[in-house]
């Protein structure tokens, strides 16, 4: 089963004005209700004196996903915030959009673009990312194969994390456990059967993603 989610890295903000109201976007990453509710208790503590804290939350542990319209019409807020979670398939995240009314109506369809956009840029500024379970792993080689080793690691899909040069050199790395029965069998055929490399746990790593639609 494939246990690669996309989600953001780091806690952050954006904002812009519609037609005098401005829009606050917040983004945190989150793995319970009980971290989405404070988050959201936390923003609305800090515009307390906002027209409107509307939020919505994505979990993987048990598919949760939330959302309020805080007060505006139905349908207008929390949903257009979920619906850019969910669009761009991201979990464990938990979005508030804050406004602050300007004084002029956006309309039904104004306020599903500007709710929409809150929610983009938050995400944006909370840089999405691919995390990715991977096997860590380590090989060990003599001075003489390590260039050729290293090199082999890399182009099949390994990452090097750390390397010990002793009276041999252990090179540690992480990959996608679908990779490594592939690496293992070309480091046998260029070291004839004297390397292998062995797993002793995964761990999640981290990519960027492009630009979220």
């Amino acid at each position: 089963m494939n246990r690669d989610y996309k989600t953001v890295s780091q806690q952050s903000q954006d904002e812009f004005t519609e037609k005098r109201s401005r829009f606050i976007g917040y983004v945190k990453p989150v793995k319970t209700e009980e971290e989405a509710t404070a988050f959201i208790g936390e923003i609305r503590s800090k515009h307390w004196d906002a027209r409107h804290n509307v939020y919505a939350y994505s979990l993987r542990e048990g598919n949760i996903k939330r959302y309020s319209d805080d007060g505006e019409p139905s349908g207008t807020a929390g949903m257009p915030v979920l619906d850019v979670i969910v669009k761009n398939d991201l979990y464990d995240v938990c979005v508030v959009v804050t406004r602050y009314f300007g004084g002029i109506l956006l309309g039904t369809g104004g306020l599903v673009r500007a709710y929409s956009q809150g929610s983009k840029i938050a995400l944006e500024a909370g840089h999405p990312v691919l995390m990715q379970s991977c096997l860590l792993c380590e090989a060990r080689c003599t001075y003489n194969q390590y260039g050729k080793i290293s090199s082999l690691l890399i182009d099949n899909g390994a990452a090097v994390d750390d390397t010990v040069y002793e009276s041999d050199v252990t090179l540690r790395f992480h990959i996608p456990p679908q990779a490594l029965p592939g690496l293992n069998k070309k480091l046998a055929d260029a070291t004839s059967g004297s390397v292998q490399a062995v797993s002793d746990g995964e761990d999640y790593f981290a990519t960027e993603l492009p630009q979220l639609s």
